[in-house]
């Protein structure tokens, strides 16, 4: 006898077919209540713990609310065939018998409307003639027809016949039944029955139905929490309605595909536009649904259940009999063949699989996962030899791997056609005036082309290695024979050119790309299918011509820039000249031009763009420069030398030699050339510096990525070892930027160490002249100390640091810091009659000395102290001669002149050292001491001190033929060839005297 359990689960199987009581519009309320309601309370205790038979009976609750019946009509069916059960005993219980028992128990009144209680017994009615159709027992079926007339005749069977005539009416049809359940099964299996093979469509929907219970009403793409446990109770229906397990399999994959192809789809009235930018005009397609997660799980459980199907060992033949009994028609791409179910299920995938799979870029271009899933159930279940004859039945085998290749092919090869086909109606169709159609196609392959490269490529590879290959040389076959006629009508560069040919360029790196792909998994080499467009010798004098051209107006707009600069700070964070930043925005316009061409270039383009670089810079930065004036206008003349001697009466006294003219014009410059604007000037050089090394920097990426283009693109003919050197790192490349860049940069150096000497020399010698040169120790030491004069230094020093830039502000304080010393040694060896020191005198110059020294380190926040006292070092020396015995610095004198007689002098020529010559005569001149005197009288002639007045200027000419050289010199403490010719014969001269 059976259990609870089974009764119940084989009663509720009339659930599937039993008529759904509400209307459409009830049970869409009623989903989002009382059916959303009962999920709702399902969910939330799932985790307790009950009874078995409570646990049971929840189960079957759960069935009852996924199959969307109501609970009156579910407690009806139940009590109803309850009592059915009850007076059962051992026997076996079909499906026709079950039918019977509702018919027998249900009447007009129990239904809510005419129309759904006719619906009702019209189902019943025909279940119940598919149940028991068969080509033997004729006379049974004879008796049955008459029966099942009256039923289906409502008036008569509602109305005129009485409850005696309709007991007599569903008595034929019992017994009826029962004669066709007494047939024995076709086959022999444990269980079978008659209805295993007559009924066995009506067996299959019955299950299909219970399968679909499985899915969430709420959320289709969910299976329910208590799937298991459905599932235990469903295959207790397996021996009732024919199910084996390799069948189960078989259905459930099916059920699962059908669900997953229900949620993939949904219709719509708008045209396709999510997964391609074509528009397809007249046409009613469906649109793509994004593919959740769960829809992908539900994909992977099909899988898994074809493949249970398909590694089944099944080792008896009565069931593989059985299973090649269960026949159907199927529509094939031919004609109507006939399948046994398996055949039939997996043919419908397999079909239904190939028809997206043939265009997969319309269907998977978003989901790489969901295209893995779907090619992997078409090649499990298309891998099975069904030949269409029409009407008959076919065994399947597994294909082998060149059939596999072979369907893969097809499908690349028919998507690779209709993703063209389209990408051709919407290059020609399109309505975008700005966009050659050329351009546009090219753009809409490459699309394609990137898609197959990052998403379907490395899927299809593992079943088809070759699949870039075929790809690739599709397109490019496709946009080269549109291609090739406008190439040939280039003649210059056109708007139209200048759209289609970096399109087409762009296009076939992306397909090298693809292609080489596959060389890359497959250990090959070039092919020669695949020629690569002639872009590259048409458009490069195309290219040239056009940088060429582009150094002309870069020229244009530098000199203009140039002209309205005011060397003022373009702001306070930015402290450097417009002009520049106006130049290097036109370079990198004319770059960004450059590489935005987007074609193949060479080493001779790269020569080129840099070549107009350097020539554009190098003249704005000779213009800057040539605006200094010559840094030795800005040292007065040199007073003459004269010996110290102190005016006893009243004399005429001569006048200092005038200083040099200087032009109107140049005292201009002077005065535009201030403080602030040199720095500016030196800020703007180092902004040259430092953006011509992010111009750099940019144009090396920029061209790595060109040159890595090139090299793809040619890397699909030849080997890596015949590659141009220069196509990406190369040394030719190195050099060009060597010779470019760094040329810049070495020039901007230069530009600020010049303009950085020249302002401390102009700080010094022009705007501190009065200040510092004629007033420091004038007419004595005492009364005119550096005390005064370091303030206004100071403000000079924070004036020049808080508008250099900081990386070069040492450099530039350092130079003000030497044109300070030279100052200071200028006014002791050049100081002119009025300034003679005395030893008292020493001893407060070592002083003023350290204090200016002091100033420029400013406790550790202004120069190192090592560097200024290196550069202090040499004056120091000079200064400690003006303490020594006047005897020691006379044989010094003569000493040193003795040296550069016989060439035996270890300095070059024209360095300064402290005991050269010169500057020991001028310490002799300025030295407070009548011995000193006494011998540049004897030996110079030099005139005394107290002979001139440097109140008053005017020419003069000395006597001294002596004195006359040395007055030529210039005020630098470098002296020049010519005046080291000069003094050789001051110094003969000396030594004839010396020696008498």
């Amino acid at each position: 006898m059976m259990t609870c359990g089974k009764l119940l689960m084989k009663c509720f199987l009339h659930v599937c077919f039993f008529p759904e009581i509400q209307t459409t519009e009830g049970r869409k309320r009623e989903k989002s209540s009382k059916f959303l309601s009962g999920l709702k309370n399902r969910k939330e205790k799932r985790h307790i713990e009950s009874a078995p038979i409570e646990s049971h009976l929840k189960v079957l609750d759960t069935i009852r609310l996924q199959m969307q019946i109501s609970e009156a009509a579910d407690a009806f069916i139940r009590r109803r065939l309850t009592q059915f059960v009850m007076g059962k005993v051992c026997a076996q219980i079909d499906v026709p018998q079950l039918s019977l028992v509702l018919l027998t128990g249900l009447l007009r009144s129990d239904f809510p409307s005419e129309k759904s209680y006719l619906h009702w017994k019209s189902r019943q009615v025909n279940i119940f003639e598919e149940l028991v159709r068969s080509d033997h027992m004729k006379t049974e079926k004879e008796m049955i027809e008459e029966s099942l007339e009256k039923i289906k005749n409502s008036k008569e069977w509602d109305i005129k016949m009485s409850s005696s005539q309709r007991r007599d009416a569903l008595l034929t049809l019992r017994q009826v039944a029962l004669a066709f359940s007494s047939i024995p099964g076709r086959f022999g299996i444990e269980g079978e029955t008659y209805y295993w093979t007559s009924g066995y469509h009506l067996n299959i929907r019955l299950y299909e139905k219970l399968l679909f219970g499985l899915f969430d009403v709420l959320e289709e793409s969910q299976i329910i929490e208590e799937a298991e446990e459905i599932l235990k109770l469903v295959k207790l229906t397996w021996s009732m309605l024919g199910i084996t397990e390799r069948l189960h399999h078989t259905l459930f994959a099916w059920v699962l595909f059908q669900q997953v192809h229900r949620l993939f789809w949904v219709t719509l009235t708008h045209l396709i536009k999510t997964f391609t930018s074509v528009q397809f005009p007249n046409e009613n397609l469906f649109h793509l649904k994004f593919v959740t997660t769960e829809e992908a799980i539900l994909l992977d459980h099909a899988i898994r259940e074809v493949k249970h199907v398909l590694s089944a060992d099944i080792k008896d033949d009565k069931e593989v009999s059985y299973m090649r009994s269960l026949t159907c028609p199927t529509v094939g791409i031919e004609c109507e063949t006939r399948f046994d179910l398996l055949q039939s299920i997996f043919f419908s995938i397999s079909l239904w699989c190939d028809s997206k799979l043939q265009d997969y870029h319309l269907y998977f271009s978003q989901n790489s996962s969901f295209f893995e899933r779907v090619l992997t159930m078409g090649l499990s279940t298309g891998t099975q030899d069904f030949i269409p004859h029409r009407n008959t039945q076919f065994t399947g085998y597994f294909l082998p791997n060149d059939v596999v290749t072979q369907k893969i092919r097809v499908y690349i090869e028919k998507t690779q056609y209709a993703a063209c086909r389209r990408a051709i109606d919407f290059a020609t169709g399109s309505m975008n005036g700005k966009r050659h159609p050329l351009a546009i196609l090219a753009s809409e392959l490459k699309q394609i082309a990137e898609k197959d490269l990052s998403i379907f490529s490395p899927i299809l590879r593992r079943w088809y290695p070759e699949c870039a290959m075929i790809s690739a040389k599709m397109l490019h076959q496709l946009y080269g024979e549109t291609l090739k006629p406008f190439m040939k009508d280039i003649t210059s560069i056109t708007e139209d050119v200048r759209k289609v040919l970096p399109a087409a360029y762009g296009l076939e790196c992306c397909l090298i790309e693809l292609y080489s792909s596959a060389c890359e998994e497959n250990n090959s080499h070039y092919s020669r299918g695949f020629e690569r467009y002639q872009i590259a010798e048409i458009s490069k004098p195309f290219i040239l011509d056009w940088v060429v051209a582009q150094y002309e107006r870069i020229l244009e707009w530098t000199g203009r820039a140039f002209d309205l600069e005011d060397w003022e700070p373009l702001s306070a964070q930015q402290k450097h000249a417009a002009s520049a930043v106006e130049v290097f925005r036109i370079i990198e316009e004319t770059v960004d031009q450059f590489f935005q061409w987007s074609l193949p270039m060479d080493i001779t383009h790269l020569q080129a763009l840099l070549s107009i670089i350097f020539h554009s810079l190098d003249t704005y930065l000779s213009k800057v420069i040539s605006q200094l004036v010559e840094k030795q206008k800005l040292y007065p003349s040199t007073p003459p030398l004269t010996r110290y001697k102190e005016a006893t009466f009243p004399i005429i006294k001569r006048k200092v030699a005038e200083s040099s003219i200087i032009d109107h014009e140049i005292y201009k410059e002077l005065d535009e050339l201030t403080s602030s604007k040199l720095c500016i000037r030196l800020n703007t050089y180092r902004y040259i510096q430092k953006q011509v090394a992010i111009l750099e920097e940019g144009i090396r990426k920029s061209w790595e990525s060109v040159a890595s283009n090139r090299k793809d693109r040619y890397s699909t003919e030849r080997t890596p070892a015949t590659l141009e050197p220069t196509d990406v790192n190369g040394e030719s490349v190195s050099e060009i930027f060597v010779a470019t860049m760094d040329c810049i940069r070495d020039s901007a150096a230069q530009g600020i160490q010049k303009t950085s000497e020249f302002l401390g020399a102009k700080v010094v010698f022009w705007d501190m002249r009065d200040s510092f040169l004629s007033y420091l120790y004038y007419g004595g030491v005492e009364g005119n100390r550096i005390e005064a004069v370091l303030p206004q230094f100071d403000k000079v020093l924070n004036d020049v640091c808080s508008v250099v830039d900081d990386t070069i502000r040492d450099l530039v304080v350092s130079n003000i810091w030497k044109a300070s010393l030279e100052g200071f040694m200028w006014v002791l060896l050049d100081g002119g009659p009025s300034r003679a020191f005395s030893d008292s005198d020493t001893v407060l110059i070592e002083e003023d000395f350290n204090m200016l020294k002091e100033l420029f380190i400013a406790d550790g926040e202004g120069l190192p102290r090592s560097l200024v006292e290196e550069e202090a070092k040499f004056y120091r020396q000079v200064l400690s001669l003006f303490s020594l015995q006047t005897e020691s610095l006379i044989k010094m004198l003569i000493s040193s002149s003795q040296n550069m007689s016989a060439g035996v002098n270890r300095y070059k020529k024209g360095q300064r050292y402290v005991g050269d010559t010169h500057t020991l005569l001028r310490v002799l001149c300025h030295k407070k001491d009548k011995e000193a005197s006494k011998f540049l009288k004897k030996h110079y002639r030099f005139p005394a001190s107290s002979e001139y007045d440097e109140t008053a200027v005017e020419s003069s000419s000395f006597g001294s033929p002596f004195v006359a050289d040395i007055l030529k010199r210039g005020a630098s403490f470098s002296w020049s060839e010519k005046s080291h010719s000069s003094f050789r014969s001051i110094t003969k001269k000396f030594q004839q005297v010396s020696w008498k």
